[in-house]
């Protein structure tokens, strides 16, 4: 799972008179394993472009593949399966279920899988831990900072260890600390279990950890460089 292909990519929304290319003839190859950062200003088509992976937004044209399945011809039930049992999300907006406490939050997806409540309470309270959530497991939304929340939002992602996760600003609400634990956390994911990432993003402190850095522009891809990490 997670060896992708994007081949001529195009998305166009219209708003008012003005028609706005989100992709624009985007063709990429991400291999398993990879760690990759989409960077560009607002409106670049970096979110277009996971959700489209990710098989919540419909192409106006082009191909994805998944291990030689194409995701934009699946009908819906096959996604939905596609997207509960490899995909994990994390979106900008944390969407979570604000009566479910954080450890129900995270056990959501698991509950969903048939997973059984015992190993659900042992995952869910693990990963809550790892990402510096102990002691917090049954605080609801409304009870945590917009940071915590967050948190919350990638444990729920990562729980299950999908083989692809789409993550949209996951630092955008957290501190410096937190960024860079997350970072670590995503890093090891990625080498230890073959994770593959693909992240949206802003912000500088995760483009360092990236092995290879795509940058965006006007639905384009106008750079795909490898880095070295130091």
């Amino acid at each position: 799972m997670a060896e992708i292909k994007c081949i001529d990519l195009c998305k166009t929304y219209v708003q008012g008179d003005a028609t706005i290319k989100a992709l624009d003839h985007v063709t990429l190859d991400i291999e398993q394993g990879s760690f990759i950062c989409l960077s560009g200003p607002s409106g670049s088509g970096k979110t277009t472009l996971l959700n489209a992976i990710g098989g919540l937004d419909e192409l106006d044209s082009g191909e994805i593949s998944i291990n030689d399945e194409r995701v934009d011809l699946l009908s819906k039930g096959p996604l939905a399966d596609l997207r509960l049992h490899h995909i994990g999300f994390v979106f900008q907006a944390y969407n979570l279920i604000e009566v479910l406490t954080a450890r129900e939050n995270v056990e959501f997806v698991m509950q969903v899988q048939g997973v059984s409540a015992k190993q659900r309470k042992l995952k869910s309270m693990a990963i809550l831990k790892e990402v510096g959530l102990e002691g917090m497991e049954n605080r609801r939304p409304a009870q945590l900072s917009g940071g915590q929340q967050q948190r919350v939002a990638v444990a729920r992602a990562i729980v299950s260890q999908p083989k692809l996760v789409l993550a949209d600003e996951p630092t955008a609400n957290l501190d410096s600390v937190s960024a860079a634990h997350l970072m670590e956390l995503f890093c090891e994911l990625n080498q230890n279990h073959d994770v593959t990432f693909l992240i949206a993003t802003h912000d500088e402190r995760v483009m360092r950890y990236a092995e290879r850095l795509i940058r965006m522009q006007d639905g384009k891809v106008i750079s795909d460089e490898l880095q070295i990490n130091t």
